[in-house]
């Protein structure tokens, strides 16, 4: 495959949490080999105040993000996606067909955060372990060697990076 900044577009349920911090960290860590977006099959109206905090004390920029509909990505003038990731369950039982071109797929589910309970402070650590997860998974997919891989090696290696245990 050759190496070019690559269209990547993290899915999920709500767009509130999990792709919204894949996209904040994409962003950060792949520079600009990569152009990171995120979406939901049902967004909801904001990011959830816990995300934001975690991506704010992580050092992330948070003033572009906001949740989208598919219909952004999907929209008219809308790019070609080289790679679409999906972190929730709901969102790898969507259809993926209507992408433009064919880009490869991966399911790295995860928990939902926002489905924790207990006290702030559970809460705020579902949150920071969904992050750490997603950035480790992220780290891995943006350090892998583009131009030396062919298609069917790399679509090993994106389904290995969301199914390696966490170490």
């Amino acid at each position: 495959m050759a190496d070019h900044p690559w269209n990547v577009l993290f899915l999920c349920s709500g767009n509130a949490a999990r792709s919204i911090m894949a996209e904040a960290i994409l962003r950060d860590a792949g520079k600009d080999r990569f152009h990171a977006r995120s979406a939901g099959v049902n967004p909801l109206p904001e990011i959830n105040p816990l995300a934001v905090e975690v991506l704010t004390l992580s050092g992330h920029d948070v003033s572009a993000l906001h949740p989208k509909p598919m219909s952004e990505i999907l929209g008219p003038d809308a790019p070609k996606m080289d790679f679409v990731f999906t972190v929730g369950d709901l969102a790898a039982g969507f259809d993926n067909s209507p992408w433009p071109g064919e880009p490869m797929t991966a399911h790295w589910g995860m928990a939902d955060p926002a489905e924790a309970t207990g006290t702030e402070a559970e809460k705020g650590l579902a949150y920071a372990q969904a992050y750490a997860e997603l950035h480790r998974r992220i780290t891995a997919f943006a350090a892998l060697p583009f131009a030396e891989l062919e298609k069917v090696a790399l679509q090993g290696h994106l389904d290995h990076i969301g199914t390696a245990p966490a170490t």
